[in-house]
């Protein structure tokens, strides 16, 4: 990944920080995007650089159209193209559909499948300019298969997957490849915060018998950002320790 550029949503914490951190011991070029938190955001970029990273960071919600096209813009200002998005930045209103509130299921769409979209729309122009680019979206394993509690969160990671596929063939043609990640359960904060019986009734779901780390998604990117990918396109990688 020397000398490519990456932009990664939701940098900051979680899987979107570990795949920060895959990218820059490979040496790339690194846009980390966040919402809040600049102090949070300056020791992240420090530990990027430290190990080995160039890093720019760009403050921007992305459920909003115009703060995209500026994340946009401080890679190709700073590095001169952009060839890797990875569109990770996501949040979660749980309920029940008869308890949940329109505000929150708005809310959830709004950043997590509108945000993609934003995210898509300002990125295609120069990717399709340098006829190459690298798009990976953050499903969930839930995306897939439901889960109860979730219509919002479940409904936005399954719009992304149709949008990924969709968008896969629409820019293939332009040497741009477009994937998804569906991550199973996962060891972040989201999940530790989890109900021990919660975390037990999906523990005994997983082949595997473990929560995955947050590595193991950023392996899964890495991959797809590579050459290695490149005859790789509009596919959904299921990492999930075998869940579905």
């Amino acid at each position: 990944m020397k000398n490519k550029t990456v932009i990664i949503t939701g940098a900051t914490t979680g899987i979107g920080y570990e795949i920060a951190k895959k990218f820059a011991v490979q040496g790339a070029n690194i846009v980390v995007n966040f919402i809040s938190n600049d102090d949070e955001a300056l020791t992240v970029k420090n530990e990027l650089v430290s190990l080995g990273g160039s890093v720019e960071l760009a403050k921007g919600d992305i459920s909003k159209f115009d703060d995209c096209g500026k994340i946009i813009e401080v890679a190709i200002n700073t590095f001169g193209k952009v060839d890797v998005l990875v569109n990770n930045a996501g949040i979660t209103k749980d309920n029940l559909m008869m308890r949940m509130s329109e505000e929150d299921f708005d809310a959830v769409i709004n950043v997590n499948l509108k945000g993609t979209w934003n995210m898509m729309k300002n990125v295609v122009r120069p990717m399709m300019k340098q006829r190459s680019g690298r798009i990976i979206n953050i499903s969930s394993v839930v995306g897939i298969m439901g889960n109860p509690g979730q219509s919002n969160y479940v409904a936005s990671k399954a719009g992304v997957i149709g949008m990924t596929k969709t968008m896969s063939k629409e820019l293939g043609i332009r040497g741009i490849t477009v994937n998804a990640v569906a991550p199973g359960f996962i060891e972040t904060k989201m999940t530790v915060d989890l109900p021990d019986d919660v975390k037990e009734h999906y523990m005994s779901q997983i082949p595997l018998g473990r929560l995955g780390k947050p590595e193991d998604i950023a392996n899964a990117v890495s991959f797809l950002a590579s050459e290695e990918a490149s005859y790789i396109t509009g596919q959904v990688i299921s990492v999930n320790g075998g869940m579905i």
